[in-house]
C-alpha cells in the first residue's frame, strides 16, 4: 500500500500550490484594479484618460459613413480639427474605418467606459492564451498564474497609456495572441492575424514568420483575410481605398506626426534623433530595419523549429515593433506576452535558469513601469507616466505646421537624456540580441531528430509531463 500513497500526496501539493497560486493572483490583480478604480474615482478624468485616439477612431467611422474623404490633409472641419487635437488625421487603413463605423453608436461617455472595460478584458485574455500556448490547461494554476501576471503588468506605462488614449493595441494584441496560440490543425488559424493587419499593417510581419516555420496553409489564411479586407475597402469606400493602396499614403509615415518625437520609440526614431533630421535617416534606417528583418524573423524561425514556439512568436513581435516606422509608447504592450513567457519558463525552470527568467521578467516590469516621476526635472502632471516621458517642449504635432526643425528637442539630447529617451528601444534592441544569440546557439549546437520514443511521442517540450 505503500506505493500508492506517494502519488496522492503529490496530488496534494499540487493542489496546495495551486490554491495559493490563485490567492495570490486574485490578491495582486485586485491591488492593481482597486488603485485604477480609485484613480477613476477620486481623480478628475483628464488624470486618467484623454481619449485622443479613441475619438479620433469615431471620426473616422463618421467620416467613413458619410463617405467623405478620410485622407484629405486639406480637410478643414471638426472631424480633422476640434479643440485641443487640432491637425490629428485618421492613419488606418479604410477596412478599419468601416469598423469604426460602430463607435458613433454609444454616447461619447459609454464609449470611454466601455473603451477602458474592452481594454481591460483584452489584457486578461493576452495572458490567458499566452499562457496556453505554453502549455497550461485550464484550470486553477492557469488562472491563478493570469492573475498575477496581470497583477505585475497592470501598471506598466504601455498598458496604462493604452488605456489612457482609448487605443485599440490591446485588442488587437490579443486578437493575434489567441489566432497564433492555436493548435496548427485548426482550419481557421491565421483568420485574426489577417483581420489584425487589415485594421494596422504591423501584424503583416506573422505571415513571412508562418511561411519560414513551414506553415504554409496558415500562411494561406492570414494573407486572404487581409486580402479580404483590402477588398471590401474598395468596395465600400473606392476612393479612399485607392488613396491608400495605390497612391502610397499607407507609406506616408509623417502622417503620424515628427517621427523623431520621443514617443515614437522604433529603430527609425532613434536614428532620426541620432541623425538630426528625419531626411537624413532614412538611408541608415533601411539598412538597419532590413538587418533587423532578416535576422528577427530567422532566429524567430530557429526557436520555433526547437521546439521553443512562444519564444519565436515574441521574437517576431519584437522585430515588427523595431522595424515599424512608428512603434509609439502604447505599441509596447507586447511586454505583457513577454513576462508571461518568462515567468511560464522560470516556474518550470531549475536552478539558475528559473532564477535568470525570474530576473528579466522583474527587469522587463520595471522598466515599462508606469512610475509617477519625471527624469526630466519637472511636473509633467498627467504625462508622468514612465521613466522615459517626455521631454519639455516635445510635441509630434509641431511638425505639421512647421516640417522637421534643427531645435526640436529630441536633436539636442545628451547624457542620460540619450538613454532615457531611447529607453524602450534600447530596451527592446538589448532583448532582441539576446534572443538571436539564443538562436545562434540553438543552430550550433542542433542534431538531426531522433526517432521519438513510445514514451515521448506526441508529446511536446512544452506539456510533456505538465499536469497543468
Amino acid at each position: 500500500m505503500a506505493p500508492a500513497v506517494a502519488p496522492q500526496e503529490r496530488v496534494a501539493a499540487r493542489a496546495g500550490r495551486a490554491r495559493w497560486l490563485v490567492v495570490g493572483g486574485t490578491a495582486a490583480f485586485a491591488v492593481a484594479l482597486a488603485g485604477y478604480l480609485a484613480k477613476l474615482v477620486i481623480l478628475p478624468m483628464r488624470d486618467w484618460m484623454k481619449p485622443v485616439d479613441l475619438r479620433v477612431y469615431r471620426f473616422g467611422g463618421m467620416i467613413a459613413a458619410h463617405v467623405r474623404p478620410l485622407y484629405n490633409p486639406r480637410l478643414a472641419s471638426p472631424l480633422y480639427d476640434w479643440p485641443g487635437f487640432a491637425h490629428l488625421r485618421f492613419t488606418y487603413p479604410p477596412f478599419a474605418a468601416m469598423i469604426f463605423t460602430v463607435l458613433r453608436v454609444p454616447p461619447l461617455k459609454v464609449l470611454f467606459g466601455v473603451s477602458i472595460v474592452v481594454g481591460i478584458l483584452a489584457f486578461l485574455a493576452t495572458i490567458w492564451v499566452t499562457l496556453g500556448g505554453l502549455g497550461y490547461r485550464a484550470g486553477a494554476v492557469k488562472a491563478g498564474a493570469t492573475l498575477l501576471v496581470a497583477g505585475a503588468t497592470f501598471w506598466t506605462e504601455p498598458v496604462q497609456r493604452t488605456l489612457f488614449l482609448g487605443q485599440v493595441e490591446l485588442v488587437l494584441m490579443a486578437l493575434v495572441m489567441w489566432d497564433m496560440c492555436q493548435p496548427d490543425g485548426r482550419r481557421l488559424k491565421g483568420i485574426g492575424v489577417g483581420i489584425a493587419a487589415g485594421i494596422k499593417l504591423v501584424p503583416l510581419i506573422f505571415i513571412p514568420y508562418l511561411l519560414l516555420t513551414r506553415r504554409f496553409r496558415q500562411a494561406a489564411v492570414a494573407s486572404a483575410t487581409f486580402a479580404v479586407t483590402v477588398g471590401l475597402g474598395f468596395a465600400v469606400l473606392p476612393a479612399d481605398s485607392s488613396a491608400w493602396w495605390l497612391h502610397g499614403v499607407f507609406a506616408q509615415g509623417a502622417r503620424t506626426g515628427f517621427t523623431g518625437w520621443e514617443g515614437n520609440q522604433s529603430l527609425l526614431a532613434i536614428i532620426t534623433r541620432l541623425a538630426g533630421s528625419t531626411a537624413g535617416a532614412q538611408p541608415a534606417w533601411l539598412a538597419a530595419a532590413a538587418l533587423a528583418v532578416i535576422l528577427g524573423l530567422g532566429s524567430a524561425a530557429l526557436a520555433h523549429r526547437a521546439g521553443q514556439p512562444m519564444l519565436g512568436l515574441l521574437t517576431c513581435a519584437l522585430t515588427g515593433l523595431l522595424v515599424s516606422p512608428i512603434s509609439w509608447d502604447h505599441h509596447w504592450v507586447w511586454i505583457v506576452p513577454g513576462v508571461a513567457v518568462l515567468a511560464g519558463y522560470a516556474l518550470r525552470a531549475r536552478g539558475a535558469l528559473r532564477w535568470s527568467c525570474a530576473g528579466l521578467a522583474a527587469a522587463v516590469t520595471l522598466v515599462f513601469g508606469a512610475w509617477p516621476t519625471s527624469l526630466w526635472g519637472e511636473n509633467k502632471g498627467l504625462f508622468s507616466l514612465g521613466l522615459f516621458w517626455e521631454p519639455p517642449d516635445s510635441n509630434p504635432i509641431t511638425f505639421y505646421r512647421i516640417g522637421d526643425q534643427p531645435w526640436y528637442a529630441e536633436y539636442h539630447w545628451h547624457g542620460i537624456q540619450l538613454i532615457a529617451g531611447n529607453l524602450y528601444v534600447l530596451t527592446g534592441l538589448a532583448a532582441f540580441a539576446l534572443l538571436v544569440a539564443l538562436a545562434c546557439r540553438i543552430a550550433l549546437t542542433a542534431r538531426p531528430p531522433r526517432r521519438p520514443s513510445p514514451v515521448t511521442r506526441g508529446s511536446s517540450p512544452v506539456t510533456r509531463g505538465s499536469s497543468r
